[in-house]
């Protein structure tokens, strides 16, 4: 019976830190819909999450693209239907790659700032001293946060699909031959607002699941330093295993028809 006890108490204790996290997640929703708020807190959260990542999202963003043209022209080639190149580079960077990239390189860098932030914090107890002082620390510190992770992240996307598709043009155009215009207008004929909707729908919930959990691994952490660091791996790959979870789901609910 050892077997089956030690299945029952890892279920029972996944069903325990899912229903924990459910809680937490209530509570930063909540404390949106509650006063005081703190614009100077969430404005310093907007351009951490969404300015300072602008660089690593086009560095990612253009040579992605660019890759995708290559990948594709020399499959397509084999084909005779390399007009097809900038269809697929399109519709991959704003159905998929754009908002899954974005995400995991945000996760990387966001995710683990977050808990390590609020970690330090509370190892520290200075989330211990916002009580003393009557503030909550869902409202100051929390749901920030997740307010930006859900409105920055769309905004980084659109960004990248945009130097993404830049990208897949500038290699098509100088290196692959590809005439300009053609190619603008094969980019432009397949492209539909559901690709960029389902996108930007990726993005807003990604944004949310990297502050939430960002903020639930570094609120829960114990042990001084090493708790800190333990709470930061478990944010960054929480997080990326969760963005390709429910990156299917959301696939799945626009395009499955």
């Amino acid at each position: 019976m050892n077997p089956l006890a030690s299945i029952g108490r890892g279920f029972l204790n996944f069903i325990d830190a899912v229903g924990r996290l459910a809680l937490f997640c209530a509570l930063g929703v909540k404390a949106g819909f509650t006063g005081p708020y703190y614009p100077k807190q969430i404005l310093r959260m907007m351009i951490e999450i969404g300015y300072y990542s602008l660089p690593v999202i086009g560095l990612t963003a253009i040579f992605t693209g660019g890759v995708l043209a290559l990948q594709s022209y020399s499959g397509f080639s084999r084909f005779s239907a390399e007009s097809s190149i900038a269809t697929v580079v399109v519709l991959s960077i704003t159905r998929e790659l754009g908002p899954v990239l974005a995400g995991l390189m945000v996760a990387g860098r966001i995710g683990a700032a977050f808990a390590a932030e609020i970690g330090t914090m509370r190892v520290t107890e200075q989330i211990d001293a916002l009580f003393t002082l009557s503030t909550n620390p869902f409202r100051y510190l929390v749901f920030p946060r997740l307010l930006a992770g859900l409105t920055m992240l769309p905004i980084l996307v659109l960004i990248a699909d945009i130097i993404g598709v830049f990208g897949g043009y500038l290699v098509s155009i100088e290196k692959l031959g590809f005439a300009p215009g053609p190619y603008i207008h094969n980019t432009l004929e397949f492209l539909e607002v559901r690709d960029v909707v389902s996108g930007l729908v990726k993005a807003g919930v990604f944004g949310f699941i990297i502050a939430l959990m960002g903020c639930y691994h570094g609120y829960h952490s114990t042990g001084g330093a090493q708790g800190v660091g333990a709470a930061t791996t478990n944010a960054v790959v929480s997080s990326s295993i969760l963005i390709l979870l429910f990156n299917y789901f959301i696939t799945e609910m626009f395009f499955a028809l």
